[in-house]
């Protein structure tokens, strides 16, 4: 079962980095700081968070800030853990947070492990781990997402201004279907096919793909190293071996809620067998619910203080810039430079 997931819940190898990372002080609005590569506006400008679990007045400051810097979003990707638990009220209360702030039109949703926590409460207030599942169904957990998200599937793909935002996710809550297993992520042939037949589609089309999960894939991110984050999914050999051919897809991922000032916050993952040498880009999102980062004995420890991040991506004709942002703080941490292999 996922740490912290209860106790907080009411309220391959690694390639080289084919970019420059640049400063915080750096990392101002639009693109005329150190490490641009050409010059041109962006073709599009989008916002990427995840692991709101519930905090609504995190949710209201990052989207406050997010309008200031970039007001003119294409969309924005929510990379899971929407809610605390997964009821229907939690994830209204989202809904009515996020209409009260100005925010782009097209929102894409992932669905995460804390949208399957229902069925570990008797009711609201009552936590009965014990009595799993308090007569919530599977299918049911799913039709609150479904609902909410607007659409019929898991995963869905997107348009933030020409550019495919493509949303994946678990289509099975694992303890349903086996007691040794909780949070695990389990991808239907179906999903695991459409992802490959879209990214050949976009490659053929010379556009840049971003992918939107909750999970960490292994060995990419910060956290994925660490035990508790190793083995989240039950396909991943499958899924880094689609990912792994192409050379500019962006995968953008949550859950560990670690702090995107670590140095791993991005990292190029290289394949083996994939003839793709150069690796994907992999980024960290964040969180706007709480902060963690390692503590030195393979787990974790929180972030002292007030923790807020989250994404801004910006996308030229022959780059992607991914800047990390803190929202409460309103300043950026950083910012990261990666060439295209194709001009859009």
């Amino acid at each position: 079962m996922d740490r912290r997931s209860l106790l907080t819940v009411a309220t391959g190898a690694v390639g080289a980095v084919a970019a420059s990372q640049i400063p915080a002080s750096a990392a101002g609005p639009e693109h005329s700081g150190p490490g641009r590569i050409g010059p041109g506006r962006p073709v599009t400008a989008f916002n990427v968070i995840s692991d709101i679990q519930g905090d609504l007045r995190d949710l209201g400051v990052a989207l406050e800030d997010m309008n200031r810097t970039n007001p003119g979003s294409s969309g924005l990707a929510v990379a899971g853990d929407i809610t605390p638990r997964g009821y229907d009220a939690e994830y209204a209360a989202v809904g009515i947070e996020v209409a009260r702030h100005t925010h782009a039109r097209t929102v894409a949703w992932a669905i995460g492990n804390h949208e399957f926590y229902v069925p570990k409460w008797r009711d609201p207030s009552t936590l009965a781990q014990d009595t799993w599942p308090n007569g919530t169904t599977e299918d049911s957990l799913f039709r609150s997402f479904y609902h909410f998200a607007g659409r019929n599937k898991v995963y869905a793909e997107h348009s933030f201004g020409g550019i495919p935002v493509l949303s994946l996710g678990t289509e099975k809550y694992m303890h349903y279907h086996d007691p040794k297993l909780w949070d695990e992520v389990w991808l239907s042939e179906a999903q695991l096919t459409w992802l490959e037949e879209r990214l050949a589609h976009w490659a053929h089309r010379r556009k840049p793909v971003m992918v939107v999960t909750h999970h960490p894939l292994p060995n990419t991110v910060s956290g994925s190293h660490n035990r508790l984050y190793s083995r989240d999914y039950l396909q991943a050999d499958r899924l880094l071996g689609i990912l792994g051919r192409h050379k500019d897809v962006f995968l953008f991922c949550g859950h560990t809620h670690w702090d995107l000032a670590l140095s791993d916050w991005y990292v190029r993952r290289v394949v083996p067998g994939t003839a793709n040498l150069d690796g994907f880009s992999v980024i960290n999102t964040g969180a706007v619910q709480t902060g963690y980062t390692d503590d030195g004995k393979g787990g974790e420890v929180t972030v002292p203080g007030t923790f807020n991040q989250g994404l801004q991506v910006e996308v030229f004709r022959d780059r992607v810039v991914v800047k990390a942002r803190d929202f409460a703080a309103g300043s950026w941490l950083k910012q990261i430079t990666v060439p295209l292999s194709t001009r859009i």
